[in-house]
């Protein structure tokens, strides 16, 4: 590419917003798969005695004389057993007495050991009995002695006998460990059954709306599409409420009054519960792949089938499934790496069912192990990745385009056994979605689920209602509201300026075509790929210590979570503005340039207002999922620092439905609200860009149309 004084402006926003990418999003991923190899643990025997050796030099040799006299002369009983087994390691002499023993008996048969040992087999023993005592233990007094000759980083090598090495230790963990294998075949099981229960749900439903089988189809898209925006194990925690140990249907009615069945044991908890769980919750996802499908269906494809004479059978055999077949591969992969990432159901519905995406979660905020988490993640996109593989080899040479005037509903009426199936079921998908929030809504006004059933707001107030731990003044600290308040606070900061980065970079790519813009696209949309477990992870490791200086580090604080939520949505604002630039004649753009507009002048007075439905969907989606996200920004929120996300989520584990309840319904509210202004605002806004766009084309077209001047001779 040639630089020139034009193309200054272009590279240098170029350059910026692909370091950006780069900083908050590959490298956060790319520390994930580093971090994933690190082995920490103690240092070998070789390895401590060297090190210690190493500490010794550094000292004058009458004062290393003397500390190491003192040093083994003061030795314990217990501490002269290990050193004289650690000296027999360290020449190679093999230990002959059971280290299991007694010190007392180890004691006795040390002795004689050392005393059976050949000359030369002594002198060597004696060399190194010294060094292994201290290494053993009188590492961090000698570590005291020479920290500032060795600096803080042989300080610290000295005193924890610890090191870092690289290896796949972590990764074979998962095959040695009984509990993590279990988790895995679960996890496995798991994801292809909620795989083939979401995926053919998802598509029937899809099927129903866009075919005639439901009367409103506009109403019955909406109501299947509100769990999207809905706070997170929302669907986990109704029914628990519902079906659990003391749930309205299980507790309260057949066992209580109808005494049909014992609540403690006839309940949703377990596999099946998982998988129902995960399956109303994934399939809004599922169901917005195959109606965008479905909705550009031409059905002159059915009409010319039936006039040959096919069935309805037939043709939705040989003509409709076979074109929607893209859509079931990216339903399929979508739903697979959904369910194996998903922790909160099987934390809340599993009954001590293991699933790796929960040992996740127990490995970073109990164990803080995170090598062993970052292995088990890439461990999570291996077999997505594969099905993803084989589902592309099928079909792979076949085009999947219906000619002529697409997105036309075929005139032939649906058989009505068919319409009565689809009908049926979708009516009751959407009344038990419906029946979801009511249970939640009435949760949240009565005093203790399933135990006392009076009216109450107390769970709307900052004080609470006085029953369990909170009655105590003990328990979680997030009973209150405040914590809605923060999350809405930190998405108002994410979502503006996720919703404007998306178009700036969504600009560079279709617009500016720097070199690598392929490369920046992808990094782009890498957090749309990677499941926001992983990237939560990316963030702990790359920011904890950021490329190691310690002032840089965003753990802890408020940024690391507007951070997270606007890179981890962005790729929704930067495919909406290609999709949008696509459309846009460059001509307009062309005609502000010759009208003397630098690039910034473009960008804020042409570019961005005839874009402002992609920046109102780029803002609208990065607040809604700062209001409702859990797996990314879990392992992010600190004491000074929460979401109410995650306070729901704590709320729903111990039983505190009230709170959840309140809370949800909340972050519903403003997603709801949030959903209706942007409606209100992008109508107008679409009629005075459509109007500077006419009239930039018309300066466009005039000066297209001026003939050129010819040059004096």
């Amino acid at each position: 590419m040639t630089v020139s004084a034009r193309n200054v402006p272009g590279i240098v926003l170029s350059a910026i917003i692909a370091a950006v990418l780069v900083l908050f999003i590959a490298y956060p991923l790319g520390t994930v798969l580093v971090e994933s190899f690190v082995i920490r643990g103690p240092m070998t025997l070789e390895r401590i005695s060297a090190v210690t050796s190493h500490a010794l030099e550094a000292m004058p040799p009458e004062e290393r004389s003397q500390a190491t006299e003192r040093w083994v002369a003061t030795a314990t009983e217990a501490e002269t057993v290990d050193a004289t087994a650690a000296a027999f390691e360290l020449t190679g002499i093999p230990v002959t007495w059971d280290r299991k023993a007694p010190y007392s008996d180890q004691s006795v048969r040390a002795t004689a050991a050392v005393a059976a040992l050949s000359p030369q087999e002594r002198a060597s023993f004696d060399e190194a009995y010294p060094l292994a005592h201290i290494a053993l233990h009188k590492r961090i007094a000698l570590a005291f002695k020479v920290k500032d000759a060795l600096g803080q980083d042989g300080f610290d090598e000295l005193r924890l006998g610890s090191e870092s090495r690289f290896g796949l230790d972590n990764y074979l963990e998962v095959m040695r460990d009984s509990q993590l294998r279990t988790a895995a075949f679960n996890s496995l099981r798991l994801a292809f059954c909620a795989m083939l229960s979401t995926v053919c749900l998802a598509f029937a439903l899809a099927y129903g709306v866009n075919f005639g089988g439901v009367r409103w189809p506009g109403v019955t898209r909406a109501v299947l599409l509100t769990p999207l925006v809905a706070p997170p194990v929302l669907i986990a925690t109704a029914t628990v409420m519902l079906f659990g140990r003391r749930g309205l249907a299980t507790f309260t009615f057949l066992d209580q009054w109808l005494g049909l069945i014992d609540a403690e044991k006839s309940n949703i908890y377990g596999f099946a519960g998982v998988l129902i769980a995960q399956t109303l919750a994934f399939m809004p996802a599922a169901f917005i792949v195959f109606d965008n499908v479905m909705r550009k269906h031409n059905g002159n494809l059915d009409e010319a089938s039936a006039n040959l004479g096919a069935r309805h059978a037939q043709t939705f055999a040989r003509v409709t499934l076979p074109m929607t077949w893209p859509a079931i591969k990216r339903a399929v992969v979508l739903v697979f790496i959904l369910s194996l990432t998903d922790f909160g159901n099987p934390m809340l519905l599993g009954n001590d069912m293991p699933v790796l995406a929960e040992l996740i979660y127990d490995q970073i905020t109990a164990f803080q192990n995170t090598p062993l988490a970052a292995a088990i993640c890439v461990w999570l996109l291996i077999p997505s990745l594969i099905i993803y593989l084989m589902l592309e080899s099928v079909g792979r040479r076949k085009r999947y385009s219906s000619a002529g005037a697409g997105g036309r509903r075929s005139e032939l009426a649906l058989p009505l056994g068919w319409r009565a199936v689809l009908s049926g079921l979708t009516t009751t998908v959407a009344l038990i979605i419906l029946a979801i929030y009511v249970t939640m809504a009435l949760g949240a006004v009565v005093r203790v689920w399933g135990v006392d059933w009076s009216f109450t707001l107390g769970y709307f107030t900052d004080a609470g209602v006085d029953v369990g731990l909170a009655g105590t003044g003990y328990g979680s600290s997030d009973r209150g509201l405040g914590l809605v308040w923060s999350s809405v606070s930190l998405a108002l900061v994410a979502a503006p300026i996720g919703g404007l980065l998306g178009i700036v970079v969504g600009y560079v790519i279709e617009r500016l075509r720097p070199p690598g813009a392929n490369i920046i696209f992808f990094i782009a949309m890498a957090p749309a790929i990677v499941p926001g477990i992983i990237f939560g992870i990316g963030y702990i490791v790359a920011f904890n210590l950021p490329f190691g200086v310690k002032a840089l580090a965003l753990t802890g604080t408020s940024a690391i979570l507007v951070l997270n939520i606007l890179f981890s949505n962005l790729f929704v604002g930067v495919l909406a503005a290609r999709a949008a630039l696509q459309g846009l004649d460059p001509a307009i753009e062309e005609a502000a340039e010759g009208l003397g507009a630098g690039l910034v002048t473009r960008f804020v007075r042409v570019i961005l207002p005839m874009l402002r439905p992609a920046l109102l969907l780029g803002s609208l989606y990065v607040f809604i999922d700062g209001l409702t996200t859990l797996s990314s920004v879990i392992f992010l929120v600190s004491g000074n620092h929460k979401l109410a996300s995650v306070a729901i989520f704590n709320h729903a584990t111990s039983g505190e439905f009230g709170y959840a309840g309140a809370k949800s319904l909340l972050l519903l509210l403003f997603a709801l609200t949030a959903m209706a202004l942007v409606w209100l605002l992008d109508a107008p806004g679409n009629n005075r860009a459509r109007d500077l766009g006419r009239r930039l084309k018309a300066v466009a077209e005039r000066r297209r149309a001026v003939p050129a001047r010819p040059e004096k001779a």
